[in-house]
């Protein structure tokens, strides 16, 4: 089987998570006689840099034309002052609804050999076994209106959660 991939390396940390990533996806497809083809691509500070644009369409168009996506984490300090269109996260937020990626799902185990680790008491720990459904398309993310009025000291910020049934039905699926 042919693995078409498109690596999206991101920024600060996410370049070297993703360069690590592919190599274990190489050796897993090697060891089940799988091909991986890869390219890689800009996302978010990094695209920036390159095309003044935090997700450029051809990144988009990789994308769309892969088997996968391997996203690193996005994000600077350096961007802050950037208007929201220009800043690193606007990539990652436009590359979830150009792919349709709805939902995450975040896994919070117990493991006995990491009780002492928690910050939360070992009988408050023991035994977590849930899976936590975040959608990712709708609500905060994407709510309309959303503003910041006011001068300084004043300011009054609106931003709205709505979700359709759809949406809600979709994540609830995704489990």
């Amino acid at each position: 089987m042919l693995l078409k991939l498109t690596i999206l390396p991101g920024d600060g940390i996410g370049p070297e998570v993703t360069e690590q990533a592919v190599l274990v996806l190489q050796t897993v497809a090697e060891g089940f006689g799988h091909q991986v083809q890869l390219q890689t691509k800009a996302i978010g500070g990094a695209a920036l840099a390159i095309a003044n644009d935090p997700l450029p369409v051809d990144t988009v168009q990789a994308c769309l034309a892969s088997s996968a996506v391997l996203l690193g984490a996005v994000g600077s300090p350096a961007f802050d002052h950037n208007p929201g269109h220009l800043r690193p996260e606007a990539g990652l937020l436009r590359i979830r609804r150009e792919l349709g990626a709805y939902a995450n799902l975040r896994p919070a185990v117990f493991f006995p050999a990491l009780e002492d680790t928690s910050p939360l008491r070992a009988e408050i720990v023991r035994g977590t076994d849930i899976m936590i459904v975040r959608e990712l398309l709708g609500g905060a993310y994407f709510g309309q209106p959303r503003s910041i009025e006011g001068t300084p000291g004043s300011r009054v910020a609106v931003n709205t959660m709505s979700y359709s049934e759809a949406e809600i039905e979709r994540a609830r699926r995704a489990h």
